[in-house]
């Protein structure tokens, strides 16, 4: 039997892809930060999404983040997680 993909939903597009496909951001429990996951290992609340800015942005209008994470999130969060996409898309 082939092994199951697990699949998560971008919260900028929508698109159903592979867990791999795809960048995990970070609600940790401990200390209510949000960061961006890379290893997709770490505690707390995760939501996905594509490797792209416009999924970024798209989740900043549309508000994804703060349906996945029941909070509200402010501007601030955004930026820094465009910050570290930067970073991420660097390297």
């Amino acid at each position: 039997m082939a092994k199951k993909i697990p699949m998560r939903q971008c919260v900028g597009c929508g698109e159903m892809k592979s867990k791999r496909e795809m960048m995990r951001v970070l609600r940790s429990a401990e200390d209510d930060s949000i960061c961006l996951d890379m290893t997709g290992k770490k505690n707390g609340r995760g939501a996905y999404l594509c490797k792209s800015r416009d999924c970024l942005a798209k989740a900043r209008k549309n508000k994804g983040l703060e349906r996945s994470f029941k909070a509200s999130i402010p501007s601030e969060v955004y930026d820094t997680l465009e910050k570290e996409f930067d970073e991420f898309e660097a390297e």
